[in-house]
């Protein structure tokens, strides 16, 4: 892939091109306090933050990951559940998504029933079918105040041909399964693209699967 704008190739450019790092695009969507930021900031940072505000309007937040040998930069836009701060900035926070992470908070019942609106909302502004979608479960470390069973979750998503993720953004323990929320949406972006790519240009490529890549040592290098 070629670079745009930039210094003028130089005489190595033919042997070592160089290559873009390719940015994707991932939002996330849900009620006001079900740990929206908390789950960015636990992706992006590793952390959990010790205080957070209400956010308004739009924030976003990266990391450069690598998926088979290539860097990708992750975007997560983070935007506000409370419709007057959201009125002004929506129609840019949908533009050019790639993916769209759905979160509710298992311990609050309202959260979870009014995902039917986040999803519409979503349909509204004309996010393609093909854009991949999960849906996320936060707070599970409050075990004794769910009110939202895995069950009922899990029968939502697959009506809506989603994946569902369970975690806490909070608990240091489940930092890997939040990594893999969007760990596996990048992979499943960067499998799509290639295989985009290759219909594009009309000519065969080599076959790429979308199912996990695996590394040198045989692990498994994609959560999905």
């Amino acid at each position: 892939m070629a670079a745009g704008g930039g210094r003028p190739p130089g005489p190595e450019s033919s042997l070592e091109p160089y290559v873009q790092t390719r940015i994707f695009k991932i939002i996330v969507i849900g009620d006001s306090n079900v740990g929206k930021t908390c789950l960015t900031f636990r992706f992006c940072g590793g952390t959990f933050p010790d205080k957070t505000e209400a956010t308004i309007g739009v924030d976003f937040r990266e990391k450069t990951v690598e998926i088979e040998g290539e860097r990708i930069k992750v975007q997560v836009w983070d935007t506000a559940g409370q419709e007057r701060f959201r009125k002004s900035m929506v129609e840019h926070y949908y533009r050019n998504v790639h993916a769209v992470v759905f979160v509710y908070d298992v311990t609050k019942m309202t959260s979870f029933t009014n995902l039917k609106m986040w999803i519409e909302e979503c349909n509204g502004h004309a996010v393609p079918p093909l854009v991949p979608r999960v849906l996320v479960g936060n707070k599970c470390d409050l075990k004794d105040l769910i009110q939202v069973p895995s069950s009922m979750a899990l029968k939502f998503a697959d009506a809506h041909n989603m994946l569902l993720f369970e975690t806490s953004a909070k608990d240091p323990k489940e930092s890997q399964n939040v990594d893999a929320i969007f760990m596996c949406l990048a992979c499943r972006l960067k499998a799509q693209r290639s295989l985009l790519c290759r219909d594009l240009e009309g000519r065969p490529a080599q076959a790429r699967r979308l199912d996990p890549a695996h590394d040198a040592d045989g692990k498994n290098s994609c959560p999905c």
